[in-house]
């Protein structure tokens, strides 16, 4: 990106390498906030007439800039009895005009960048403490402003973000890049990520549809190769390596991906082949969800069509864990759209807890549940994964497990009130005052996710039947015909609606691969028996009417009850 200022929609991207403003001078002289008046002035028009009227008087829209900018540099300097303007007539009229306009700026997703060629810590210091400064710089531009037309001093001072929302270090690196691929040669990646937390984002779609599909084409060759418009974020989805491609107008959308998925380090990039590709608003025209397996290069690539829906974080995360998820299945791996946590009781005993159930059915909803009732009997919890694991057989043939992400992507509908503010300082939230509003937390060191982990119960997040508690199945082949039945009530967070069924729960791999899939199922279900791990069901209620009157903290204790029961 060479341009200093780019914005579109609700999204600023400020580029300190062209243009860095140090003084309030610079700040209102600048490109940027020259484009910044146009898109308030066009929301002035359109959200209050009467200010946009007395602003502009009858002049023209550039009139109207120009003299904005000539009298904020003048208020900069200048003592209000200096100044001479007929907009200082009105001074009420004139606070509403600073106050909305600096209301609109922080209402805007605004993302600051910075091209690196090195790493030193010295520029990695420069690079936080520029952002510091700028957001300083807008913040004391403002007050200035705003106090000498009001005439008084602030009496109560409110530490906003006024800068940034988040800034990305960016550089480049030198993979190695199959042929195919060497329209990417030129894309930076992002180095270092400095996100200003808790960060609200509101996107223009709230839900994920349609689904992935599988293409017999290279994907690749549908993108639009303006290396301008792209930036990468290389990341380890459980232990393999992806290379998220992302246009700029989804920054908002991408950055949250940190919450989620390990960044991956510069050394862990340079020189080495991704095991995922991903190509997110590709600008092709098309509205193409789509993945493709290229087995010469041994690549999974998948690609996302340019949409205003796709801004919604379920694209990003779930093409990512489908991506991962299909590279597993061909090291015979086997996909859990599900939770684990390694919980640990007070009185020593330690389980592996494993749940499974597609969006919706209850998996962080009962370890949430779990979490509440129990609070004086569990000494800790590990979160192994808070939404997609894999299951696969050790070096010894023991049932192991590993995790895909280091965060959890949750409805805050369905958690208990205090659970997301009390994770507030290092969260992400979507569109937190609408239905099917998410949060993204840090959950789980990235170590600990890629360790495998003992599983001692396999439980299936049974959201729709009208029954309380748990149950163990012991019927191997009755067990195996409800995980691959995976059946739920759909609460919206899809397309789907009322009582559905997806196979193995799990629409990110598995669905499109079944019959790969359905010889690992076997694979894995007799050895779930065979090495004597709780095989069962457990009842969250969350489909029903009031969600069964709080049904999953009957589950939870139920659970809890079976960890007591099996201390060994």
């Amino acid at each position: 990106m060479k341009e200093a200022f780019y914005l579109k929609n609700n999204l600023a991207i400020v580029n300190y390498t062209t243009k860095y403003c140090k003084t309030g001078s610079e700040l209102i002289s600048s490109e940027g906030f020259d484009q910044f008046l146009d898109a308030y002035l066009q929301f002035l028009m359109k959200d209050n007439q009467d200010l946009y009227l007395w602003l502009t008087n009858n002049a023209s829209e550039e009139e109207v800039k120009s003299e904005l900018i000539r009298l904020a540099k003048i208020l900069l300097v200048l003592e209000m009895d200096e100044i001479n303007h007929p907009a200082l007539n009105d001074p009420k009229r004139l606070l509403d005009v600073i106050e909305s306009m600096y209301q609109f700026w922080r209402q805007t997703q605004r993302i600051s960048i910075v091209y690196s060629k090195h790493d030193e810590g010295l520029q990695l210091a420069n690079f936080l403490e520029a952002d510091n400064d700028f957001n300083d710089l807008v913040l004391k531009t403002y007050r200035r402003v705003q106090q000498k037309v009001q005439g008084s001093n602030n009496r109560v001072f409110r530490q906003l973000q006024a800068g940034t929302n988040a800034s990305m270090m960016l550089c480049t690196c030198d993979w190695d890049m199959p042929k195919e691929y060497e329209m990417l040669n030129k894309t930076p990646f992002v180095h270092t990520l400095m996100l200003r937390t808790p960060l609200i984002i509101h996107p223009k779609s709230n839900k994920r549809t349609g689904t992935f599909t599988e293409v017999l084409d290279n994907p690749i060759s549908d993108y639009v190769d303006n290396h301008e418009d792209w930036i990468c974020f290389p990341c380890k989805v459980g232990s393999l390596l992806t290379f998220i491609f992302f246009h700029r107008d989804f920054s908002a959308s991408a950055i949250s991906l940190a919450n989620l998925f390990e960044l991956a380090s510069q050394e862990e990039c340079i020189g080495k082949k991704p095991d995922c590709i991903m190509i997110f608003g590709n600008e092709d025209g098309k509205k193409d969800t789509v993945f493709y397996h290229d087995k010469p290069n041994q690549i999974w690539v998948g690609k996302i069509s340019y949409e205003d829906k796709i801004e919604y974080f379920g694209y990003l995360k779930k093409m990512a864990l489908t991506l991962h998820n299909l590279a597993m299945m061909e090291k015979n791996w086997l996909p859990i759209h599900g939770a684990m946590i390694n919980l640990h009781l007070k009185d020593g005993t330690k389980k592996g807890i494993m749940f499974m159930g597609d969006s919706g059915a209850g998996k962080s909803e009962t370890i949430e549940a779990l979490t509440n009732l129990a609070k004086s009997e569990i000494d800790y919890q590990e979160v192994v994964f808070d939404d997609m694991g894999t299951l696969h057989l050790d070096h010894n043939g023991k049932i192991v497990a590993q995790g895909t992400e280091i965060g959890a992507f949750v409805r805050l509908d369905d958690l208990d009130r205090g659970s997301a503010y009390r994770d507030m300082d290092r969260s992400i939230f979507f569109n937190p005052e609408s239905s099917n509003s998410r949060v993204v937390i840090p959950a789980a060191p990235y170590s600990v996710v890629t360790t495998n982990q003992t599983v001692d119960m396999f439980m299936y997040a049974n959201n729709y039947t009208d029954s309380r508690g748990l149950r163990i199945i012991e019927d191997q082949e009755e067990a195996k015909q409800i995980f691959v039945e995976g059946k739920r009530f759909a609460l919206g967070t899809t397309q789907e609606k009322g009582l559905s069924t997806t196979f193995f729960a799990n629409p990110f791999g598995p669905m499109q691969k079944q019959e790969q899939c359905t010889v690992l199922i076997d694979k894995m279900f007799e050895e779930l028996y065979k090495q004597n791990i709780l095989v069962g069901e457990i009842y969250t209620c969350l489909g029903l009417p009031d969600k069964g009157d709080h049904g999953i903290d009957e589950a939870a204790k139920a659970l809890l009850a079976l960890v007591k029961q099996h201390k060994d």
